[in-house]
């Protein structure tokens, strides 16, 4: 008899209507995964752009996907199972993953579930100390600050730029963290202060108890002031939000300094760079297991914290996209399963 779970799928690309709560069969496991019974799961933009169907790419890198299909890639829960070949985990141990990620983009990795099917290489232990809803909050953003301010930890070809992204070093820089509230923003502003550098946060003014409590020394209030008329000769600008005239922040950047876009479609401003020296570079976030044991570290020992905007239980995951849409996310936006 077939075992069955809770899960949320999207039939259509669209709204956050589009995505219906049902009873589905459980994911089948493969010999190198681990099957985790899900706590939380928390969003990330790949998920309403996912559900959105890309439209902001040109139509010939949109996704022909099969529906239905389940969002989410971050994860939190209970091992259930675990794969005939699979030694670093047994039943009952808490784990978290950001999974198959890149991999599955178009077609959805399948945390908005119950029972979520993982490699065992994209899996770490949950720090101890904290909860499955802040461990779910952490995966996608933890990796993408710490595979663009620490270590990139693959070798996989970079699909933004012929070179491979590198790390600069921090201790004793100044970095300004663009974006600095959302889900990658205040957990990079975290990684750039533990690694030494002075941080300068942009967000809006009702975020500036916050960052400064993670450790911000400066804060601008992207409302009143426009960052790039007031910074200068900065070391690193670190633009978590994309969008736009990403343009204006070499204007705050030293000779020699460096632009890192977390989402550098749109960026045209190569040539002014390459004319002040100024290195620019974004790289394709991904999976990593040893990566995520590795920050969790600083998890466990609350170096760095995860911040929850808001939770829902998971039939309410068009609520939660629907909270999405409305912008200025303060953390992370997760489901529970509890």
């Amino acid at each position: 008899m077939t075992e069955m779970m809770k899960a949320v799928q999207l039939h259509t690309f669209g709204g956050p209507d589009n995505l219906l709560y049902g009873d589905i069969p459980r994911p089948l496991m493969g010999s190198d995964d681990v099957l985790v019974h899900m706590q939380a799961a928390s969003l990330n933009p790949p998920d309403w752009y996912l559900r959105d169907g890309y439209r902001a790419l040109p139509p010939e890198w949109r996704p022909d996907s099969s529906f239905p299909l389940i969002l989410g890639t971050d994860v939190s829960g209970v091992v259930a199972a675990v794969g005939k070949n699979v030694t670093g985990f047994r039943t009952g141990d808490e784990v978290y993953s950001m999974v198959r990620f890149p991999e599955r983009v178009m077609e959805g990795s399948g945390a908005y579930a119950e029972y979520v099917s993982i490699p065992s290489s994209e899996l770490a232990l949950k720090p101890r100390g904290i909860g499955h809803v802040q461990a779910a909050g952490a995966p996608m953003s933890l990796l993408t600050a710490w595979q663009f301010l620490v270590e990139v930890g693959h070798d996989a070809p970079n699909p933004f730029q012929p070179f491979p992204h590198q790390a600069i070093p921090l201790e004793g820089r100044t970095v300004l963290v663009n974006g600095a509230s959302g889900g990658v923003g205040h957990l990079a502003v975290q990684v750039a202060r533990w690694k030494g550098a002075r941080v300068i946060a942009v967000a809006s003014s009702r975020n500036e108890a916050l960052l400064r409590d993670l450790g911000a020394d400066e804060f601008i209030d992207y409302t009143k002031t426009a960052a790039e008329k007031v910074v200068k000769n900065v070391d690193l600008v670190l633009d978590a939000v994309g969008g736009a005239n990403m343009e204006r922040f070499l204007r705050c950047i030293r000779p020699g300094g460096a632009l890192f876009l977390v989402n550098p479609l749109g960026f045209s401003g190569r040539n002014e760079a390459a004319k002040k020296d100024i290195t620019v570079s974004s790289t394709q976030v991904r999976s990593s297991g040893a990566q995520l044991s590795e920050a969790g570290h600083l998890l466990e020992k609350r170096i760095i914290q995860v911040v929850i905007d808001s939770t829902y239980p998971l039939a309410l995951a068009s609520a939660a996209h629907q909270r999405a849409a409305m912008g200025s996310i303060q953390g992370k936006i997760v489901l529970t399963n509890f």
